[in-house]
């Protein structure tokens, strides 16, 4: 590694990471304030190869929202309607099933299933969804339920966070998204999310997850209210958990989106801000083994940038992605696999198409 700076701080943070030494919130703040961008992307890219090498990951899935009905009132969402409103929806199996079998295709390992906080239906709707999909496709994984709703389901059901997982392990739950993270304080739970699951909440549905033996996912949502030092502590919590339960497969940073008026943000996140906190992301989650590039919130040609900013995932086909279009993404909604492929290579990197817990199905 070749480090260009005489930054007596960025040289003291470059041999942390070149010993292996974990960063400290000061640490990532100093990063967060840094101009020199390019010797942080040039640390977590040092970090990534040695974790990933060449490789970069992606899956075939479908992006699956049984409902956009929700009792949250959360800032920063345009995807959710109340009951009765226009454009409220609920699928019954007839709707679900169709909506499968129109967008299906012989590759898809996986369905990605989130939706709204939806008190009209009892909590078996949701055990249902897992077992219509199982029972007629057998073959994918299903990840399903942010840990947010989970708390939900439990508020909804009587049952503890424990039952409510256990009962979707049996229905045939596979992995819980990382979704409903959004920033891991206090104060901007309040402010934006405020109906919704709390920190310890959030944190204690995945470590419960992590008991019951399932692998999971975790988010951040950037770009909104948060300070740098919130985004700093969202990440030392999730990396405190991972030291106790090692149950996080990736984490997945997403830039806010905020063209819907009633998200009440008037700017995107800049191209610098992604590419930094993708770099810092990966500096920071030390145990993680991988950090994700989400295209649809960033765009494939920052994506392909992220690939050298500490990103060794780039997510996966969706087909029809719809939360972050609600609220104002401005990418497609759909990526094909070969252009997932093309991405990679052009990159300058290795794909390699996995399954939901990262298991190679193909290099190409």
């Amino acid at each position: 590694m070749i480090t260009l700076t005489e930054d007596k701080k960025m040289l003291e943070i470059a041999e942390k990471v070149k010993k292996g030494e974990r960063l400290t919130i000061e640490d990532g703040l100093y990063l967060y304030e840094s101009p020199d961008l390019l010797t942080i992307a040039q640390l977590a890219n040092e970090v990534n190869m040695k974790k990933n090498g060449n490789n970069v990951y992606f899956i075939e899935n479908m992006y699956i929202n049984p409902t956009n009905v929700c009792e949250a009132s959360c800032s920063f969402c345009g995807f959710k309607r109340k009951p009765g409103e226009e454009g409220a929806y609920t699928m019954d199996e007839a709707a679900l099933l169709h909506y499968v079998e129109t967008r299906w295709n012989d590759n898809i390992r996986e369905f990605h299933i989130v939706g709204g906080h939806n008190a009209e239906v009892p909590f078996d709707y949701y055990l249902d969804t897992i077992r219509i999909l199982k029972k007629n496709y057998p073959q994918c994984t299903v990840k399903a339920y942010t840990g947010a709703e989970i708390e939900f389901f439990a508020r909804i059901s009587g049952l503890t966070m424990k039952e409510v997982l256990e009962e979707l392990v049996k229905a045939g739950l596979d992995t819980l998204p990382g979704g409903g993270a959004e920033i891991l304080t206090e104060r901007y739970r309040e402010k934006m999310s405020p109906d919704k699951a709390s920190t310890d909440q959030w944190l204690e549905a995945h470590e419960i997850a992590h008991g019951l033996g399932l692998k999971t996912h975790a988010t951040m949502l950037y770009g909104s209210i948060e300070t740098k030092e919130e985004r700093l502590i969202h990440m030392d919590r999730l990396r405190q958990l991972q030291d106790k339960t090692n149950g996080f497969m990736v984490f997945i940073p997403l830039a806010v989106q905020p063209k819907n008026a009633n998200a009440g943000l008037k700017r995107r996140t800049s191209a610098y801000d992604d590419m930094r906190t993708m770099a810092i992301s990966r500096l920071m989650l030390d145990n993680f083994d991988h950090i994700k590039a989400y295209w649809i919130n960033i765009g494939v040609q920052l994506t392909q940038m992220a690939l050298a900013f500490g990103s060794s995932d780039i997510h996966g086909t969706l087909i029809e992605e719809r939360i972050s279009h609600a609220a104002g993404a401005l990418t497609s909604q759909g990526i094909t696999r070969d252009e997932l492929i093309h991405l990679i290579k052009t990159a300058g990197k290795t794909p390699v198409e996995r399954d939901t817990f990262y298991n190679v199905i193909k290099t190409y």
